[in-house]
């Protein structure tokens, strides 16, 4: 069993890696993910959660649902069957708009955004493992130079800025339950990623050289989360859950290498290139701390509201070359807030006449806010999520399907509004891998 297990990881490992590099970009090529916004500090910081949290708002520090493996609080790992073995897989597909004056653009990408699994240790306590994005960079600016001046002199000059990458968590968690009521756990997390960045200035004269310049990071780091849940009954069948999760902030290691370079024909000479250690950067990421109360009436019917604030004011990516802004866009890390909240319900999960009774229907809300500002203005998000789960096969097998439609910033202070639609689809795999065999 344990062979099985290990075989099923490194193989979920390789592909999510694999797939993760792939995507579906028709305007600006290939990216894990794209946004203007992804220039900035280490890009775009991920929702986490499986499908099942993605389609109510993102929440899960509150909850406790046997059917579904919920890795946003560690101690959520023993709300299971004490036989069962039981993994989760997730797709996503993103299409987006921007608009900024009078300017409008749009692309779509592919990825992977989940794998993970759980089983049980020993009675009341469980294990699980998993790997997801944490952010993700994809971005491509092109303008060219209006200032007649410079132009009469040198002719059209053109600015081309990309980056690709981004960074990747793989954790292992395991929390026990005490008392049928308190459950606690923790996770170690491990960071890893690469970004790269680059500035092309291409002058349409031959006789002036052009200019490229960027940084290739290379990023790792270690960190703890801790969780904790209280599930208390109400009446009947009713119930409250409070839940509270923390993660440390950590310091990043790896380096950054930074060059510029200058190409005129087929000579390219070198005008800078260092390679520094990001501990002399000082690069840090944030810690968070989350709330969450959740109410749920058996298996029929959950709502639940979380609270998370995360603070980046000492990141370091407000000086760190290869983090900071590119432009005239004043940089700085800032303290995130998210507000998130969402509501389950299934009309009958037994009823064999009614396969649509069975399903699973959630929908929710979000508010979040970017860990970063620019000119002093925050970045904001806000969106629906819709969702459902198809019951499957047998236990609790299942593919669950969510849409998250929103927006991020306006166009408002000189911002870039992006309005998307988000799908994902998830694979929910259950089975009993731990009952002992009888014989007659």
């Amino acid at each position: 069993m344990i062979r099985k297990i290990e075989r099923i990881f490194l193989l979920s490992v390789f592909l999510f890696i694999g797939l993760s590099v792939y995507a579906q970009d028709e305007t600006y090529g290939t990216y894990g993910s794209y946004s203007p916004y992804s220039i900035f500090g280490i890009g775009d910081i991920s929702k986490e959660g499986t499908a099942y949290n993605k389609s109510m708002g993102g929440v899960g520090i509150a909850t406790r649902n046997r059917r579904f493996i919920n890795y946003l609080n560690p101690a959520a790992v023993t709300a299971r069957d004490t036989l069962s073995f039981m993994a989760d897989f997730g797709l996503s597909q993103s299409n987006k708009l921007f608009a900024q004056g009078d300017l409008r653009s749009g692309n779509n990408t592919f990825n992977i955004y989940n794998f993970v699994m759980s089983f049980p240790i020993w009675k009341s306590s469980a294990f699980m493992v998993g790997i997801t994005p944490y952010s993700d960079v994809g971005y491509d600016f092109s303008s060219i130079e209006t200032n007649p001046e410079i132009i009469g002199n040198t002719g059209n000059i053109s600015y081309d800025s990309y980056g690709t990458g981004g960074t990747y968590q793989v954790f292992a968690g395991a929390g026990v339950t005490f008392w049928k009521r308190f459950s606690v756990g923790a996770e170690l997390i491990y960071y890893f990623g690469n970004i790269d960045k680059m500035t092309n200035m291409i002058y349409s004269d031959a006789s002036y050289r052009s200019v490229n310049s960027g940084s290739e990071l290379s990023i790792r780091g270690v960190t703890g989360k801790f969780g904790l849940q209280y599930e208390q009954k109400i009446a009947g069948n009713v119930s409250m859950i409070v839940g509270a999760t923390y993660k440390m902030g950590t310091d990043m290691k790896g380096y950054s290498t930074n060059f510029r370079f200058a190409e005129q024909s087929s000579s390219l000479d070198t005008l800078k290139y260092s390679v520094d250690t990001l501990a002399k950067s000082g690069i840090k990421f944030g810690d968070e701390l989350g709330i969450g109360i959740s109410f749920k009436g058996g298996e029929q019917w959950s709502a639940e509201f979380n609270y998370l604030r995360s603070d980046w004011t000492g990141s370091g990516f407000d000086k760190a070359p290869g983090f900071s802004a590119i432009g005239d866009s004043r940089f700085s890390s800032a303290v995130s807030n998210s507000f998130r909240a969402g509501f389950e319900i299934v009309p009958n999960r037994n009823d064999i006449r009614y396969y649509l009774k069975r399903c699973a229907y959630r929908a929710g809300v979000y508010y979040d806010q970017s860990y970063f500002k620019l000119d002093g203005h925050s970045v904001n998000s806000m969106g629906i999520t819709l969702g459902v789960t198809l019951p499957v096969y047998k236990w609790y097998n299942g593919v669950s399907l969510g849409v998250d439609m929103g927006q991020r910033a306006s166009t408002r202070n000189s911002l870039i509004r992006e309005r998307y639609i988000k799908f994902v689809i998830g694979f929910n795999i259950h089975d009993i891998w731990f009952q002992k065999p009888r014989y007659n």
